[in-house]
C-alpha cells in the first residue's frame, strides 16, 4: 500500500502523518532499547570490576599420565611459559605445581608435574593456569607466625616471617585483584635471605580479611587504609623503614598508601610487580580484549567514577586519584617496577609513561615475555637480581647483602 503524502487541497494527508509519527515512534523505541541495553551492559560491566571474582578457568587438561608425572594442558600464551606454575582446578587434587615444558604442538602443551598425583586421582577438565607456586607459608620452610593487623573495619590475617640482621626492614606484601595473600608467598624467600622482616597482609573484601558492607573493591582508593594499618604495626613492633610490595591491583593499593600514609617517613621504597597505575587504562584494554563497545566501556567507567556507583561501592570511585602518572609530581619514595610488555592483563603503558615522568625516582625493568605477575616463575634470576641490585643503590640495603 502506498501513503499519498499529499491531501487535495495539498496539505500532508492525515495518513501520511500518522505513517511519520508510527516511524518516529517505532525508531524511538528502538533508540531507547538500546540505550537501556547499553546502560544494563555498562553496569554489569562495572559491577564486574569490582567484585571479588571466583578463580576463571583459561585452559583445559587433555591429558594426565600418572606414570610419567606429566600433564598436559590447552595451549594458551600463559600455558607454553617455560619455568615453575600452579594449577588450579577441581577433584581430587585442586592445586598442582607444574615444572618445566617437556612437548608441545599447536594446540597443547606437555608439562613436568612438581605435585605427585595418585593413580586414582580425578581432576576435572577446566583448569587455570597460576603464577601462585606456593600453596601456603608452611610450603617455604621458614619461621612464621599467624598475626593479625587491626583495620577500621576490624581484625585482617597477616603472615609475619621474622627477619634476621636487618629486622628491622619490614616488606608489607600486598596481593592482588581476586586472589590472596598466598599469591605474595614467591617473594618472601628473597627479602629472608636479606634479613629482612616480612609481613604478607589481606586487606578489606578479599575473602579473608573483613568484609564491607558492599563486599565490594574500590580498586585501591580505600584498601590502602588497610595496608597503612599494617605499616602501623609494623612500625609498633619494631620496624624502623618499611618496603611496600604490590602484585597488580596491589601495586595501586601500595601506591595509595605510599602517597596517603599517616607515616610517610617510615616508607623506604616501593617495589611493584605488574602494577595497575591507571585504572582507565587497565579498563579500556580488558573492554577492547573482551570486544565490548566503546560505549559500553565509557559509561561503566563513568558509572564507577560517579555517584550511580554508590549502590556498587557506596560512593563513587576517584578514577583521577588513582590515577598515579597524572600525580607523579607527589611521590616522595624509590619506586621499582618489573612488568611484562607482554602482561596480557595490565599493559605495560602506564609503567613506561611513570618512568618517564619521575626518572628521578621510577625505575622500570622490562620483561617482554613474562606475561601477567609470572615475572618471578619465568625467570626467577633476573627477577631477583633486579630487586636485590635496586635494594643496593636505593640504600635500602648494604652491597654485601644485596650480593647475597
Amino acid at each position: 500500500m502506498v501513503v499519498s503524502r499529499r491531501a487535495a487541497n495539498g496539505a500532508p494527508s492525515s495518513a501520511f502523518i500518522g505513517a511519520v509519527r508510527a516511524a518516529i515512534a517505532l525508531l524511538s523505541a528502538l533508540l531507547t532499547g538500546v540505550l537501556a541495553a547499553i546502560g544494563v551492559a555498562s553496569l554489569v560491566a562495572a559491577r564486574r570490576v569490582v567484585t571479588p571474582a571466583a578463580r576463571v578457568p583459561d585452559t583445559r587438561i587433555l591429558d594426565l599420565d600418572t606414570a610419567a608425572q606429566t600433564i598436559t594442558l590447552s595451549r594458551t600464551p600463559d600455558t607454553e611459559l617455560p619455568g615453575r606454575y600452579g594449577l588450579f582446578t577441581s577433584g581430587t587434587s585442586p592445586y598442582l605445581k607444574l615444572g618445566s615444558v617437556l612437548a608441545e604442538d599447536a594446540g597443547s602443551v606437555k608439562r613436568k608435574l612438581l605435585t605427585h598425583v595418585a593413580d586414582s586421582a580425578r581432576l576435572s577438565s577446566e583448569a587455570a593456569f597460576s603464577g601462585w607456586y606456593y600453596g601456603g607459608p608452611a610450603e617455604l620452610q621458614l619461621a612464621y607466625h599467624d598475626v593479625t593487623v587491626r583495620t577500621a573495619l576490624g581484625p585482617a590475617p597477616a603472615w609475619l616471617f621474622a627477619g634476621g640482621d636487618h629486622a628491622d626492614t619490614w616488606v608489607v606484601q600486598v596481593h592482588g585483584r581476586g586472589t590472596t595473600r598466598a599469591e605474595c608467598l614467591r617473594a618472601v624467600p628473597l627479602f629472608d635471605a636479606l634479613g629482612f622482616t616480612s609481613l604478607v597482609v589481606s586487606y578489606r573484601n578479599d575473602t579473608e580479611a573483613p568484609r564491607t558492607r558492599t563486599g565490594t573493591y574500590t580498586l585501591g582508593a580505600t584498601e590502602w587504609r588497610d595496608v597503612d594499618a599494617a605499616v602501623d604495626y609494623a612500625r609498633t613492633h619494631g620496624a624502623r623503614r618499611v618496603v611496600l610490595m604490590g602484585w597488580s591491583m596491589g601495586g595501586a593499593i601500595v601506591l595509595q598508601t605510599a602517597l596517603e600514609t599517616r607515616h610517610p617517613e617510615l616508607i623506604a621504597g616501593v617495589v611493584l610487580e605488574s602494577p595497575v597505575i591507571d585504572w582507565r587504562i587497565v579498563l579500556d584494554y580488558q573492554a577492547r580484549l573482551n570486544r565490548l563497545p566503546h560505549a559500553v566501556t565509557g559509561l561503566a567507567i563513568g558509572a564507577l567514577g560517579s555517584d550511580w556507583a554508590a549502590p556498587v561501592t557506596r560512593g563513587a570511585i576517584p578514577f583521577d586519584r588513582l590515577d598515579v602518572v597524572a600525580r607523579a609530581g607527589e611521590l616522595q619514595h624509590p619506586v621499582l617496577i618489573l612488568h611484562s610488555d607482554d602482561d596480557g592483563f595490565v599493559p605495560s603503558d602506564a609503567s613506561h609513561a611513570l618512568a618517564s615522568a619521575r626518572p628521578d625516582l621510577v625505575e622500570l625493568r622490562v620483561f617482554d615475555t613474562a606475561r601477567h605477575t609470572k615475572l618471578w616463575n619465568y625467570d626467577q634470576e633476573r627477577w631477583s637480581d633486579s630487586i636485590r641490585a635496586w635494594l643496593r643503590r636505593t640504600g635500602i640495603s648494604a652491597p654485601a647483602d644485596a650480593d647475597s
